[in-house]
């Protein structure tokens, strides 16, 4: 099966080492991992911490994508979602050329604010192949919108929505592993937050390209535009503008944490629970901020660091509150579930992969975490239960 490291993370590790022409030595070198290590890894003996996965990456010169062997094409085909992808990057193509004498006048700014609405709320709870059907029509609609509003408040409200529209096609290219087309829908979703006179639709492209950096070498960048996001966006005291500042520091969290500085990530993580006490929990632009997500980062946090003990421990503590997004809950229990595996306990780890896909089905099903946590589950064992292999089947893991 694909959980197998030779059918995974180590054999593209394997094979890149050798294209690159690097010892086991050398590549353990530049990524900080002893060849021991490394060497397990690659023949599958030994599962890498997402921190170890994204020192290889750098050290390779490729994206985690790339390691992990995203996107799912074949899975993607046998869903039928594939088709879904091109239709996207058309939209985006498209993007601010005038229209035709004979195309029909886009709706109202009101109606095509309550398709953009729908779009926050796909995305929310990750029903991707339903937003990727959606925004195709939608993105050309606001393209024709923007022009026909110019500048002015109906002018900036058309670049509002548009900039959402994009961040739905961002959404979808990042869970499914298009990286390229994902990199597209935020340079498009720059261009039209930069029109749309709010600075916080301006930072929320920001975490969102650090997002992207911490997919490839280019983790140090990504760090210095959750700063720079900090810096241009004003505490005015908001809890719109807190949210998403406390969704740059979440962000600096992670980053910190994959790039292996412990103290940092520690230090940004207790910025974050001060402004979550203070904030409670919330839902504003694209972050999910409050005590729930700000523990779901030290979660996530120390799993990144292979300190899945720890992990454990807080997630054990946390409790997702009533109507919590289904995306965030489909996180914490991949999350937890890889935690749970690297401690052996693999039934509740089992648990926990299956409560995701009830949460969030996409989102476990083409999440790279849940392939990797299936993986340690079957080499864990020398028969595989009936329940293993069920889940192991669906998620193509």
């Amino acid at each position: 099966m694909a959980g197998d490291g030779r059918g995974g993370v180590g054999r593209r590790v394997h094979e890149l080492r050798l294209l690159r022409g690097h010892t086991l030595r050398e590549l353990g070198r530049r990524a900080a991992v002893s060849p021991s290590m490394l060497s397990r890894i690659e023949t599958g003996e030994r599962g890498p911490s997402a921190q170890v996965v994204a020192a290889l990456a750098r050290a390779l010169g490729v994206t985690v994508s790339v390691l992990h062997g995203q996107p799912y094409i074949e899975q993607l085909r046998r869903d039928q979602l594939d088709r879904l992808i091109s239709p996207l990057g058309t939209a985006l193509d498209n993007w601010g050329i005038p229209p035709e004498d004979e195309d029909p006048v886009p709706r109202g700014l009101p109606l095509l604010g309550s398709d953009v609405a729908q779009v926050r709320r796909l995305r929310t709870d990750s029903a991707y192949a339903a937003l990727a059907e959606l925004l195709p029509g939608l993105l050309g609609e606001l393209s024709h919108a923007t022009m026909v509003h110019g500048s002015g408040g109906d002018g900036e409200r058309a670049h509002w929505l548009q900039a959402e529209a994009a961040l739905g096609v961002f959404s979808v290219a990042y869970k499914f592993g298009y990286m390229d087309l994902a990199r597209l829908a935020l340079s498009r979703m720059a261009m039209a937050a930069a029109r749309s006179g709010d600075p916080r639709q301006v930072a929320a492209e920001r975490v969102k390209r650090a997002q992207l950096s911490a997919d490839g070498p280019a983790m140090e960048q990504g760090l210095r535009l959750v700063r720079q996001g900090l810096r241009d966006l004003d505490d005015d005291g908001t809890p719109e503008t807190r949210a998403v500042r406390g969704g740059l520091i979440l962000k600096g969290v992670q980053m910190h944490g994959l790039l292996g500085r412990g103290d940092e990530a520690n230090a940004w993580l207790d910025e974050a629970r001060g402004l979550a006490r203070e904030l409670g929990e919330t839902n504003h632009y694209t972050f999910v901020f409050g005590p729930t997500n700000t523990e779901q980062h030290a979660m996530a946090a120390a799993g990144d660091r292979d300190e899945h003990g720890e992990a454990v421990a807080i997630g054990e503590r946390v409790r997702l509150p009533d109507g919590y997004p289904a995306a965030r809950a489909g996180a914490y229990w991949i999350d937890r579930a890889r935690s749970l595996a690297l401690v052996a306990r693999p039934e509740d780890a089992l648990g926990a992969l299956q409560e995701a896909r009830r949460v969030s089905p996409q989102q476990a099903r083409y999440h790279p975490t849940t392939h990797a946590t299936v993986g340690v589950l079957l080499r864990a064992r020398p028969s595989v239960p009936e329940r293993l292999r069920t889940f192991a089947q669906w998620s193509g893991g």
